[in-house]
């Protein structure tokens, strides 16, 4: 197939599933282009050798890659957000005559407005597209904090919802990252015979960790960005609770969050909890080797319950059980591999015990629970897996194209 894929967000910014389909297909001998903007995620200003101008052309492998200018920004301001999406679409839309001989078009959706060009494009007898849906749109920006009036939360829904069916019910394909996601698919528009769940993953050369969990320590990690939807106040006020106990917290990682945790930290004058801000993705690798357990947190927000967030598949990718409070898909998910413990959301005590309980293993037991998360990731979460999955919903989608052809 000749496969255009289209994502905002390209390395050398910190993509995972996009650049990894991307070479994924090409090393399957399918020739893959990508229209993206300029690198400048997840600061907000475009990257050192990188300077905006109408057109760039990259050669990644064998992987072509355009780039088209988008207004740079990740704060914490809804105009400038709004202005950030909005832009890509519409310069990523300009941009057809780079999509006009492919068979389909694969949108990395974290937010949906780069399904606009494709959208706009199949309209005029484009290509098929697929719909890889990372976030439920508007759900997702009306129930943080970037929307808090519920007038602007009515007129944006009121905006939002009729593209969003007319988007999904003319993809020739739509995956969900989890069941309860790709249920909510369906009832929005989504064809249910063209909606898949493939679930997201990491990287698969994560060594295999085979330590013991020390009986003396229990080291706990929190790896990711901390923004208001992680919830990390109820992991700070959970870590006071627990410093009668031999567990120590590390958070990895910087957002707009960041200074108030840890203002939280010094107000409760917690001693078990060390920042250490964010580190090159290289470095990765040794700190999940010194952790016992992944944190993986968030706001209890009906969005969320059919969420998983990539920091789960991170983590069992390198074989660290994991401790959560996220409701729904990823709670049942950790209950039925058995690769962790799981805490109510939002809810201190809740957290504590489920911290106090990892630390009570025996290191016989954590290390049967450390073998079962790396093999739980291997047979259901693993970057093959994935990308199979995504290659025949790309496949179903153009050869269906082409059948309504002929």
């Amino acid at each position: 197939m000749k496969v255009l894929i289209v994502t905002q967000y390209y390395p050398p910014e910190k993509a995972v599933i996009a650049p990894a389909i991307a070479q994924g297909l090409s090393d399957k001998g399918h020739d893959v282009r990508v229209l993206t903007g300029y690198p400048n995620y997840p600061e907000g200003k475009v990257f050192p050798g990188y300077k905006q101008k109408w057109r760039s052309k990259e050669q990644h492998g064998d992987v072509e890659v355009l780039r088209v200018p988008l207004w740079a920004d990740h704060s914490t301001s809804p105009v400038r957000r709004i202005l950030n999406y909005a832009s890509f679409a519409l310069t990523s839309s300009t941009a057809r005559g780079f999509a006009k001989d492919v068979d389909v078009i694969y949108v990395y959706a974290t937010q949906m407005t780069p399904a606009l060009g494709p959208w706009l494009w199949k309209r005029f007898r484009g290509a098929p597209y697929v719909l890889h849906v990372q976030d439920l749109w508007p759900d997702s920006i009306l129930e943080s904090t970037m929307v808090s009036n519920s007038r602007a939360g009515r007129m944006i829904r009121s905006v939002l919802e009729p593209w969003l069916r007319s988007v999904y019910a003319g993809a020739s394909g739509v995956i969900g990252i989890a069941p309860t996601m790709v249920r909510s698919l369906t009832t929005r528009g989504s064809d249910d015979s063209k909606t898949a769940l493939v679930y997201n993953w990491a990287d698969d050369s994560a060594p295999d960790r085979s330590s013991e969990k020390s009986p003396v320590k229990t080291e706990v990690l929190f790896a990711g960005n901390i923004g208001d939807m992680q919830d990390l106040e109820t992991v700070v006020r959970a870590a006071k609770l627990i410093e009668d106990v031999p567990v120590s917290l590390t958070i990895v990682g910087d957002g707009v969050a960041r200074e108030s945790v840890m203002a939280l930290a010094k107000e409760l004058r917690t001693d078990n909890i060390t920042f250490r801000g964010a580190v090159p993705r290289e470095e990765m690798p040794e700190i999940y080797a010194s952790a016992d357990f992944s944190l993986v947190t968030l706001r209890d927000l009906e969005v969320f319950r059919g969420t998983i967030p990539s920091k789960f598949q991170a983590s069992i990718a390198h074989g660290v059980p994991v401790i959560t409070s996220v409701q729904g898909d990823l709670r049942g998910l950790v209950e039925k591999h058995n690769v962790g413990f799981i805490a109510d959301a939002e809810d201190a005590e809740s957290l504590a015990q489920a911290m106090r309980s990892a630390h009570s293993m025996k290191s016989e037991e954590y290390s049967e629970l450390q073998k079962r998360t790396r093999n739980v990731y291997l047979d259901h979460f693993s970057r093959r897996a994935g990308i199979d999955s995504v290659e025949t919903v790309l496949n179903q989608a153009a050869s269906s194209s082409k059948n309504k052809d002929n």
